[in-house]
């Protein structure tokens, strides 16, 4: 671990604009520098780096922030690895806090294990080049036209046919036999004898994000189905497979500047599809695709496109796949080659033109990818049915509620039905999904308190309680990155009310802060941000700013974070825009002084008016699991909530009449 004070020298010494150009070449511009951006693809410089404030900013993509950030986006690394980086680059001594015994133990041991598969990774690809390695395994991959740069870039080698030809290798040049097993390597017998786990089977690395290698998944080249088609790493110390990619180190840079990740089913489909230049591809490790492995895509990007056969078990871990992307809040699209095809035989066919024009033309939103693969279900009206709520179940997954009502409408043209339809069934699987969360949600925490399993039954004021998961923070998050606009930008400015508003605290000295102001009113009832990043912000920002620390060194200081997206978050919310938004415009018009008195109290009327109808929506939403009676007390409820709206809107003079 860092310790505080080195981190606070490197962060002290990093200078953007030094850092950046390390990557990208600057070009001055007045007091700030602009390139095209390293994110994205353009031939417009919007990427702006500004030496006085520290930061970096693209008005195209909306990549921002400090030193360290963009060493995090553009290495794809984590904090404690750019911090290391920038350390190194303007000689800084990093020494590490003591470590436990225990710590370093663990350490130590993962290193050998690492260092073990650094060692077994050089042996399969030195067998490669000789014998049998080169006369079975060298062949095959030329046999699927395989490039020697693309053999060496992929780091493809041979496990030898003789059952401990690696282990003796292993065990001769001084690591421990015990290491061997623990790594995946080798299995050991009851009598305590050692055996290769892979032998006489092609070989293909797996490594981590960070390029090391941590698994080996290998494939016979025998036909006759006597043995398994492919051997891979069991779960190990360094490897789980679950979490993992195949290609995703290769991958990363070029998923991150498309913006897309190609997702296809197998090893060669990676390793080919690479060599024509697609090099955003990645494959899941000889597992259906996880949850963990979408999560890992998406530090990248959150589009993907599914590459996966079109026979009937591609077909099903499509649709599976689909589910789980939308799940994550993520785009998805997916591809069918031509009958007889997958991703590797095609893109031997093609050229690297031939096939970005196949994908473009050919890949479809998930709505139309069901549709296609449905078959002939017009004339059945029961399958019919099925179909249309196996897409509806589909959409359900989608979290963001605006893309939600974007795909029922696709989903009714598609199917020719009334999108009513869709979205009933969309709200019964959203209950199920509910429930069954709260179920869960219940029996661990009667388990954590040593409770019988089955709980009595919810009063109403409990169901009134609990959050509804369809209500989501969308509806809140505008109001509260207007509120967290001003904390940033005006957090210690005066507010300067004159003696006829409401907001007069009756004396001329007493000028609440724009940051005081806002904080009185969202922690006057005990409530709290429902946006989680914007809620951590508000929550760091009001710790910093009781310490009195000056308002650009806590803008700083969250930009320097290593949650990336609360850093992006407060980079959005504390730079300007190249466009004036209409309350920058007013503000031009305005003093300073006028257009906060002004606008700080709109704000908070707007966020207390979403809170109101974020309440409104959920107290609907349980209308439908009470009786008669509760019913009535809910719907008093709802009328009294928004008799309070329309006094909202009144005082922000958008009343309806």
């Amino acid at each position: 671990m860092i310790p505080q004070q080195t981190v606070d020298l490197i962060l002290d010494n990093a200078r953007i604009d030094d850092v950046v150009s390390d990557f990208v070449t600057l070009k001055r511009r007045g007091a700030n520098f602009v390139a095209c951006c390293p994110f994205h693809n353009e031939k417009t410089p919007s990427f702006y780096v500004s030496p006085v404030k520290g930061i970096y900013k693209c008005f195209g993509c909306g990549k921002a922030g400090t030193a360290v950030g963009f060493v995090m986006e553009h290495e794809h690394c984590s904090y404690t690895e750019a911090l290391r980086y920038l350390a190194k680059k303007y000689n800084i001594e990093v020494i590490e806090e003591e470590e436990s015994a225990e710590q370093i133990a663990q350490r130590q041991r993962s290193e050998s294990l690492l260092q073990v598969m650094e060692y077994a990774q050089k042996f399969y690809v030195s067998a490669l080049s000789e014998g049998e390695g080169r006369a079975v395994g060298y062949n095959y991959f030329k046999s699927r036209a395989l490039e020697d740069q693309t053999i060496e870039r992929f780091a493809l080698g041979w496990a030898p046919s003789g059952r401990s030809v690696f282990v003796d290798a292993a065990v001769a040049a001084g690591y421990k036999p015990e290491y061997l097993v623990e790594a995946g390597l080798a299995v050991q017998y009851d009598d305590g004898r050692l055996a290769d786990r892979f032998h006489d089977r092609v070989v293909f690395p797996i490594q981590s994000v960070s390029g090391r290698t941590i698994a080996f998944s290998c494939r016979t080249l025998k036909t006759d189905g006597s043995v398994a088609k492919y051997v891979n790493s069991p779960d190990t110390p360094l490897y789980d497979k679950s979490k993992s990619l195949y290609g995703i180190y290769l991958a990363k840079a070029e998923i991150g500047r498309r913006g897309k990740c190609y997702l296809a089913e197998g090893n060669v489909d990676v390793v080919t599809m690479h060599q024509l230049g697609l090099t955003n591809t990645v494959a899941s490790c000889g597992t259906s695709l996880t949850q963990q492995q979408i999560r890992l895509i998406k530090k990248f990007t959150e589009n993907v496109t599914i590459m996966y056969d079109g026979d009937a078990a591609g077909v099903h871990a499509a649709l599976k796949a689909i589910g789980m992307i939308l799940d994550e809040g993520m785009n998805v699209k997916v591809l069918l080659f031509p009958d007889g095809d997958d991703p590797d035989s095609f893109c031997r066919k093609h050229t690297l033109q031939e096939v970005e024009d196949f994908i473009e033309k050919n890949e479809q939103d998930f709505v139309s990818y069901m549709y296609s693969v449905a078959g002939d279900f017009k004339s059945d009206p029961l399958r019919r049915a099925n179909v249309i709520n196996d897409v509806a179940d589909a959409i359900a997954n989608i979290p963001d509620a605006v893309k939600r009502e974007v795909f029922v409408d696709k989903c009714s043209s598609v199917f020719e039905v009334n999108s009513d339809s869709i979205y009933k069934r969309i709200n019964t699987t959203l209950a199920k999904k509910r429930e069954e969360t709260q179920k869960i949600m219940e029996r661990e925490r009667r388990r954590q308190e040593n409770l019988p399993d089955v709980p009595p039954p919810p009063e109403y004021g409990e169901q009134q309680a609990k959050p509804l998961l369809s209500i989501e923070n969308r509806t809140l998050a505008k109001a509260e990155s207007d509120l967290l606009y001003f904390m940033l930008n005006y957090g210690r400015e005066e507010l300067d009310f004159p003696s006829d508003s409401e907001y007069y605290s009756g004396s001329e000295l007493d000028k609440p802060t724009v940051s005081d102001f806002i904080r009185a009113s969202i922690d006057s009832d005990g409530s709290h941000m429902a946006n989680t990043v914007y809620r951590h912000i508000y929550e760091e920002y009001s710790r910093l700013y009781d310490n009195q620390m000056p308002q650009p060194d806590i803008i700083k200081y969250l930009l320097d974070q290593p949650d990336r997206a609360m850093a992006e978050a407060v980079s959005q919310l504390s730079t300007e825009k190249y466009m004036l938004t209409v309350r920058n415009f007013e503000k031009a018009l305005m003093t300073k002084s006028s257009w906060l008195v002004v606008y700080v109290p709109k704000s908070i009327l707007c966020y207390n008016e979403r809170r109101l109808q974020n309440r409104v929506e959920s107290l609907r939403q349980s209308l439908r699991n009470l009786d008669e009676d509760n019913q009535v007390a809910v719907l008093q409820e709802i009328v009294k909530l928004q008799a309070a709206q329309r006094r909202i809107n009144a005082k922000l003079g958008r009343d309806k009449k």
